[in-house]
């Protein structure tokens, strides 16, 4: 008979803790990228950030905001690393240029979530934070790195944005990426 290993207490309940917060990185996630498939890897690379780091996170602390600062910074990583590649693997380049004739099934994103992507990256993750996962504007900002102020700007614009998107405005010109913040 072999005996298990017991994890530490501290351990057991970092793990329990960081599961909860899962299905809101999943949700983060897949409104940051727009890209399923990139947002299980965002949370998986998220989740092992996390377990690496665990002996950093306060216990009492909000696990929630902290785990979507560590999302949000490799995805910005990631993004940054996929501005300097330029080499392309043709596979993927004609997966990417193909289009399936599926014009009978029903669609796979809903207005919202088409218009979310539309927002600059700045607003979609402002209105992500604020408005889908519930965080303050205080948390939001330290998340995202900015003044409360600019988080609060940042989501009032995304939302006007958001509203004229989904009435069809045609005259809506979405603003292209401060890459200043």
């Amino acid at each position: 008979m072999t005996d298990r290993v017991r994890p530490h207490p501290a351990e057991e309940a970092f793990r329990e803790e960081l599961l909860g917060v899962l299905p809101h990185l999943r949700a983060f996630a897949r409104g940051l990228s727009g890209r399923p498939d990139f947002a299980d890897d965002l949370v998986q690379e998220a989740l092992i950030k996390a377990w690496t780091a665990r002996e950093r996170y306060t216990p009492g602390t909000n696990m929630r905001a902290w785990t979507f600062a560590i999302l949000r910074n490799h995805y910005l990583s990631e993004l940054r690393k996929s501005r300097r590649q330029t080499d392309l693997d043709e596979s993927t380049v004609e997966r990417m240029l193909v289009m399936e004739a599926d014009q009978e099934s029903p669609l796979h994103l809903g207005d919202m979530e088409n218009a979310l992507q539309k927002l600059a990256p700045e607003r979609r993750e402002a209105v992500l934070l604020v408005g889908a996962s519930g965080f303050s504007y205080e948390e939001a900002a330290d998340i995202a790195g900015c003044p409360i102020g600019t988080m609060k700007s940042r989501v009032a614009r995304a939302r006007a944005d958001l509203n004229r998107l989904l009435e069809g405005d045609p005259d809506l010109v979405v603003p292209k990426p401060n890459p200043h913040g």
